[in-house]
């Protein structure tokens, strides 16, 4: 059988003549293909990829015109109108954004890739100037309603239409069905999961599969509140979509393998008994499956006010044998430690006359 040689990403971005952001995205838009999982963060690269890309006219500037992003600034003037208006097409669902990122004013920052700009505007030249129509006709996150009527209501479609291009991204990677059971679910809130998954051990091989949807998050708790927001389906049409994608995929997992689960979940046998107590630890009481002593009870029946009498009388007992005969024959005990009396047979006869004295 015949081994394929590959190499890990570092050393096939450097071989391309990429930089760690322009290698990732040029992997998930497909132009630098790719094994292994794509949740594992260890994808690989073949030589022969490397040496197919090498091999391509314009390389290397050809391979990083295909992954570089623009801003609004620099999209707008690439496509020859007013960062206004570059603005409402991407709000309205015409340009899709490939990434985003959080500016030091936590601002959210969204790119757009250069190479879909130049086609937009080579494509659509009639929403390049005048009124924008009232039935949009580019952006998978336009609708019915007009775009100018979307931006004025204040209707923002880039973080919707952006989710939605990272999940196709991530599918498009990955061949196993609890991966791409996870990948849908990333994107729904946890109260929408738990309803769709009852199962706590499914939920855990979700969210172990969860994939990071915007590596890089920010440091503070105001930037990561921002980001959860933007990873989190909002919209009621874009919510529907993902939980009847994630309970189809389920389906489909479930067939192919079940989740896993810890082994020692098995319920106890009936009629388990607890072990018996060993000798010396006061007389055994059995009832029904559980085994206890006198001592037991008796410490748990004054635990509200003091220490075991049963712990006291074991003292009480080594004393004694410790202490010898006294003078004639007679053992030396105190008045106190003859209240205490070892445990035995009849330990429970002694403690009660003990008992109706005290009351005296």
């Amino acid at each position: 059988m015949e081994i394929t040689e590959t190499l890990a990403a570092g050393r096939a971005a450097q071989e391309l003549r990429l930089r760690r952001g322009e290698f990732e995205l040029a992997t998930q838009l497909g132009h630098v293909r790719t094994v292994g999982g794509a949740l594992s963060g260890r994808r690989r690269v073949a030589r022969g990829e490397v040496e197919r890309l090498r091999r391509a006219a314009g390389f290397p500037d050809a391979l990083r015109e295909r992954v570089r992003t623009v801003g609004t600034a620099e999209g707008a003037d690439l496509m020859g109108i007013s960062p206004g208006r570059f603005t409402r097409l991407a709000r309205a669902g015409y340009l899709v954004p490939v990434r985003f990122y959080l500016n030091r004013y936590r601002a959210v920052v969204w790119l757009y890739l250069a190479e879909e700009l130049r086609a937009f505007a080579s494509g659509e030249p009639g929403l390049l100037t005048g009124r924008l129509p009232r039935t949009p006709t580019g952006g998978s996150g336009a609708t019915a309603e007009g775009a100018e009527e979307k931006a004025g209501a204040g209707e923002d479609c880039r973080p919707r239409n952006w989710r939605g291009r990272r999940i196709g991204l991530l599918l498009h990677e990955s061949d196993d069905r609890w991966e791409r059971a996870a990948i849908v679910g990333s994107v729904l809130d946890p109260l929408q999961l738990a309803e769709l998954v009852p199962d706590p051990y499914e939920r855990a091989s979700l969210n172990r599969l969860r994939p990071d949807l915007a590596p890089g998050r920010p440091g503070s708790e105001a930037g990561r509140e921002t980001v959860q927001r933007l990873l989190t389906a909002d919209d009621p049409d874009e919510i529907s979509w993902h939980r009847s994608s994630l309970t189809a995929l389920l389906a489909d997992a479930r067939r192919d393998r079940q989740a896993p689960r810890p082994n020692d979940t098995l319920p106890e046998p009936v009629g388990a008994t607890e072990p018996e107590p060993p000798l010396g630890t006061g007389a055994a009481i059995r009832t029904g499956s559980a085994t206890r002593t006198r001592t037991d009870i008796r410490g748990r029946a004054g635990s509200r006010t003091g220490p075991a009498r049963g712990a006291g009388a074991a003292v009480a007992g080594q004393a004694e044998d410790q202490a010898g005969p006294g003078p004639g024959g007679r053992r030396r005990v105190s008045w106190r430690r003859r209240r205490r009396v070892r445990p035995g047979p009849t330990a429970e006869v002694r403690c009660g006359s003990v008992r109706a004295w005290l009351r005296r």
